[in-house]
């Protein structure tokens, strides 16, 4: 016997399969904007970088790229690369791959390299975690083609499934680079996502952090012409100073930034707002949003005095 499905019987199939939250219903009238909701946000509704989680990377003449590390994920890695940080490692490095639509990537690029004395080239992978490891999970109800569940985590952009979770690769997340040897990376070499976000990469690659300022800066460097976009002579290299960990440097030397917290109902506001975006321009409304589609607001602290 044939089963016909009506419409309406198909949408109550498809609401009764569903069992994470609900997305929310289209705003009256047209969105407001990312910049009125971050205005009328409350204090609270924000938090400040740890300085011992969060990287400085400067280039001389083109400014401050800062990286929030993610601890939580991948606590050795970020334990070897502040480590490797501070015993000088990384001083005038350089980026040495710059690959479009994919990533920037740097390292020590020193001839002779120069091995690291507290830190270690290698560790075991750390490319997820238990699901019951990261509690605080804020769900992001749209459907995503490369996992079951999607999400942000204290600002990382995340993804689960009903065992484990892990970070992803969107635009600005930051990853350690390795070999075929999926222990052969430390954080000697990272990269940043700086094209359409590789989500085939989620779960291969091990993920420590995002920046959060200075993207800018590591996408407008020229592409490299040698093959998966590496430069081909030293003087190619984009050279940074050195890469330091905040609370290593006095405070008048930090620059003071704020991530508003994805918990927070301005954040489910500004979020909704994006998947049903109407205004003079957007007059269609999609009604779903991609993870890497949504921009974690930022913002620099007022300085007292």
């Amino acid at each position: 016997m044939r089963m016909f499905f009506t419409p309406a019987l198909l949408a109550g199939l498809l609401s009764a399969c569903q069992t994470g939250p609900a997305i929310p219903a289209a705003p009256e009238g047209n969105t407001p904007s990312p910049a009125d909701i971050i205005a009328a946000s409350q204090p609270s509704e924000w938090r400040t970088l740890d300085p011992e989680n969060t990287l400085y990377m400067d280039f001389p003449g083109k400014g401050r790229v800062i990286i929030e590390l993610a601890p939580a994920f991948a606590p050795n890695h970020v334990t070897n690369v502040k480590a490797l940080s501070r015993e000088g490692y990384f001083a005038n490095g350089a980026v040495t791959r710059v690959q479009d639509n994919f990533v920037s990537q740097w390292a020590q690029a020193a001839d002779p390299a120069r091995p690291p004395k507290v830190g270690v080239e290698k560790l075991n992978a750390e490319f997820t975690l238990p699901r019951t490891a990261i509690p605080g999970f804020d769900i992001l109800p749209d459907p995503d083609t490369y996992a079951p569940e999607v999400g942000f985590v204290n600002g990382m952009y995340a993804a689960r499934d009903k065992g484990r979770v892990w970070l992803t690769h969107c635009y600005g997340m930051v990853g350690v680079g390795r070999e075929n040897d999926e222990n052969s990376g430390g954080g000697t070499e990272l990269y940043v996502i700086i094209g359409h976000s590789p989500r085939n990469l989620d779960r291969q690659l091990t993920v420590l952090g995002r920046v959060v300022q200075g993207m800018e800066i590591m996408s407008s460097f020229p592409r490299g012409t040698g093959d998966i976009g590496f430069y081909k002579t030293p003087e190619e290299y984009q050279r940074y100073a050195d890469i330091k960990v905040a609370a290593d440097l006095p405070p008048h030397q930090r620059t003071p930034l704020e991530i508003m917290k994805t918990d927070s109902a301005s954040f489910a506001t500004l979020v909704n707002s994006r998947r049903w975006r109407k205004d003079d321009f957007y007059t269609k409304p999609v009604g779903r949003i991609g993870l890497c589609n949504v921009t974690v607001p930022v913002r620099a602290v007022a300085q007292a005095g």
